[in-house]
């Protein structure tokens, strides 16, 4: 299938993401880790090449008929790994669609990143969840210095490097030192989100007030490196971030905010799905249980307009229906159903009191 659009028209239609596991295949077993957290010894899948090619039709009939620009961030495990990521990087460059990577450091070189870069990989996200000792630990002994380096290496090829971290009280403490060493590697962009629990572990590990100081010694710490001159962008992947530009003035309430229109916030049933090896579409891919469809079997446009209809009721919302801030944050949803076991349960680390 092609895309009878111009690179220019469609970047002014509104993006829709796909999160696609083409693999679950990866040199890591992170102890945070949504793919092992319950089942370590997993036999991983990948999605065959045929299934790939039904999956991307799937997506651009989808988009076509919504009227809006895909974007696919491809990942896994490790998405480099898999023996047809170059052949679906290559048919994607065929097509015109750029696509960014979700990934590991210890597949990249000069090589590959020159021939990411052709291909349209704009962006290529690894993790960084601690100081080198905090890192390994989760990760793997080497993890936090071969990350580190492939920055370079991504920033010398014209690929965007971007560094994300997953906070929780094993690593909180230590996030403004993080965000000095990414912008002293020169990182392209950097975000961090809460751990999202899965498995036996059912709490991030921090509380409400320190989850507020810790935003705002992390804004301090940001502010500064900006006045320095930093060129890495910040992105506030958190949503509570929008509740603490708006206790401290940062983020006025517009005037004509509908109730129930969804501005911002999280992406749940606005404008991503996230699609697994086995062609399972799920919701957010940060809430296993979340399954919506199959991209093998079904329309997008049936799961989008059937399942996911759920994920679209903002009224539903325990705490957040009843707040100001509804259509602009809602804290994080995965968090919530990771800690109390539902979608619409309070986010466990917002701080504000719904008068």
């Amino acid at each position: 299938m092609r895309i009878d659009k111009t690179k220019a028209q469609r970047k002014r239609l509104p993006p829709f993401s796909f999160q696609w596991h083409i693999t679950d295949e990866c040199d890591l077993r992170c102890r945070h880790c949504y793919l092992y957290a319950e089942d370590p010894d997993r036999v991983p899948i990948r999605m065959s090449w045929p299934d790939m090619c039904t999956v991307l039709d799937n997506c651009l009939t989808f988009c076509r008929d919504f009227g809006s620009s895909p974007v696919f961030y491809l990942t896994g495990g490790d998405p480099l790994l898999h023996p047809d990521f170059w052949r679906l990087a290559e048919r994607l460059h065929q097509l015109g669609i750029p696509f960014v990577i979700l990934g590991n450091p210890f597949h990249l070189n000069t090589l590959v990143s020159l021939r990411l870069r052709y291909l349209g990989c704009i962006r290529y996200q690894m993790s960084i969840d601690g100081l080198e000792a905090t890192h390994d630990a989760l990760r793997m002994p080497g993890a936090y210095r071969e990350t580190m380096k492939k920055i370079a290496i991504l920033n010398r090829a014209g690929i965007t490097s971007a560094v994300m971290t997953t906070v929780s009280s094993l690593n909180a403490s230590e996030l403004p030192e993080i965000i000095d060493a990414v912008v002293e590697a020169r990182t392209g962009q950097f975000s961090f989100a809460r751990y999202c629990p899965t498995g036996p572990d059912k709490s991030v590990g921090i509380t409400p007030e320190e989850y507020r100081e810790l935003l705002r010694r992390c804004r301090e710490r940001i502010l500064a490196h900006l006045d320095a001159g930093c060129r890495t962008r910040f992105d506030k992947k958190d949503h509570l971030w929008t509740l603490l530009d708006f206790e401290e003035g940062r983020f006025v309430l517009p005037d004509d905010t509908p109730p129930n229109v969804i501005r911002d916030g999280c992406h749940c049933g606005s404008s991503h799905l996230t699609i697994l090896p086995n062609g399972n579409v799920l919701a957010c891919r940060r809430i296993p249980d979340s399954r919506v469809g199959n991209a093998l079997t079904e329309s997008f446009r049936h799961i989008w307009l059937g399942p996911m209809q759920a994920y679209r009721d903002s009224g539903r919302f325990e705490r957040c229906a009843g707040c100001r801030l509804l259509a602009w944050c809602r804290g994080c949803p995965a968090v919530a159903a990771g800690t109390h076991g539902s979608f619409y349960s309070p986010d466990p680390q917002c701080w504000h009191v719904v008068n």
